[in-house]
Order: structure tokens, then sequence, then C-alpha cells
């Protein structure tokens, strides 16, 4: 995962514009809110990003747990948050000295295409230790076996039309092409799951898993997956 990691902590160019980068976080934001169960309930966002609006995941929880591996983007968070009584900012390191049965709500959203199917199995067990008996982990933007780029790049131009952002999305699918981005993917590739895939390993972790109706996000040929300790 270094390689990935130290990208998302450059300064690159994957979202084409400032509007962009907004509709992006804001839509996961709303659709990880949903998964809520109650005021109550402690959230941890594994892999959240930049989370520019983790204070609305914030504002229907009693508390949210952002973890992210990038160090500078781990420190814009620190930063951006450091006021708000009920956002934490940890590393995944830190993630793992959590109480057992601290959490209510986890949410992995765009992180498992990232990881090779042992550190996944590792986040696995991670997680089953922290959720509560009756807690949830909600596992986002899985890749499925079928997709390609120029799936992606469909899926984004119709979320840039349908925000605002359809030039600038034009023009950044050429700097994307260009970009550390393309040339890690074309070398790495990304971890792919059918959905019979992914809820087995689930299930070999010891959860009652089904794929959700909807994806987390804009991208509705990725999937998404919910789970409850069994």
């Amino acid at each position: 995962m270094g390689d990935w990691v130290a990208f998302w902590d450059s300064q690159h160019s994957l979202y084409v514009s400032a509007r962009h980068r907004d509709a992006h976080y804001r839509t996961i934001a709303e659709d990880i809110a949903a998964y809520i169960p109650s005021s109550s309930a402690v959230v941890l966002d594994y892999g959240c990003g930049e989370a520019l609006h983790a204070d609305r995941i914030a504002a229907a929880a009693r508390k949210l747990i952002l973890v992210e591996a990038a160090p500078n983007v781990r420190a814009g968070l620190a930063a951006r948050f450091k006021d708000h009584p009920t956002i934490e900012v940890l590393s995944p390191q830190d993630a793992r000295g959590l109480a057992d049965r601290s959490v209510d709500l986890a949410v992995v959203n765009s992180v498992t295409q990232y990881l090779t199917s042992s550190e996944l199995g590792a986040l696995l067990v991670l997680i089953r230790r922290l959720l509560t008996p009756g807690g949830l982990l909600v596992i986002g933007d899985a890749v499925p076996p079928h997709t390609s780029l120029l799936t992606d790049t469909w899926a984004l131009l119709n979320f840039a039309a349908a925000n605002g952002f359809l030039a600038a999305a034009l023009g950044g699918l050429l700097r994307t092409a260009l970009s550390d981005y393309r040339r890690l993917r074309s070398r790495l590739g990304l971890s792919r799951y059918s959905e019979a895939e992914m809820i087995r390993k689930l299930e070999q972790i010891g959860f009652l898993a089904a794929r959700a109706e909807t994806n987390i996000g804009h991208n509705q040929t990725r999937m998404t997956f919910v789970a409850r300790p069994r």
C-alpha cells in the first residue's frame, strides 16, 4: 500500500477542480451519515482521505474517529478539526489501540482496491474486534472485476455534469492520463472482488454480509457491502 499512500499524500491532480473535490467529499459524507444508527453512535471512518465534510457525519453521531494513513493528509485533518469537540484524527497505528467493542459503525470507503488480500484481511480482523456486538461495517466503492478506467471516466463525467464542473473534468482527464495515478494503476493495478468473493472474505472473518443496493459516492458501477459481526 505504500506507493498508494505516497500518491494520496502528494499534490496530485485527481480532483479536477475545487468544486469536484467538494462535491466528492460532500456526497460521501451524506452517504455515510445515512448509515449512522443513532445520535449516540461512535463512528469510525477508516481511510477517510481529506474528509472535507466530516462535520456532517459528526453532527449525526456522538463521536467520529477519522483514520488516515497519509501523513500530510492526516496533519491537515488534525488542523481542520482541532477545535471540533467530537472528531478525533488517528493514524492506522493509533487505531489498533482503540478499545474492543467501542465502535458502532465502521466505514471503509474507497480503500479495498489499494490493499492486498492479506492487508484487507488484517483490517477486517481489526474492525471485527472494534465493533460492538450489534455494530455495522460498511465497505464502500469496492471495485468489481469487470470495471475499467473507461468505466470510471464515464461515471466521473456524469457526476461532473450533475455538479457543474464538466468543462473542468474534460480538461482534467488529460492531466490524469499523464499523472502518477495512471502510472501507478497500470503498474500496481487495483484489487478487485466479485460480489461473491467479498461476501466470502467477510464471512471468513466472522461477519454476516450482503451487498447494499447502492454504492457510496458517485460511481454506481462499484459496490458497497454491509456486514455485522456473527
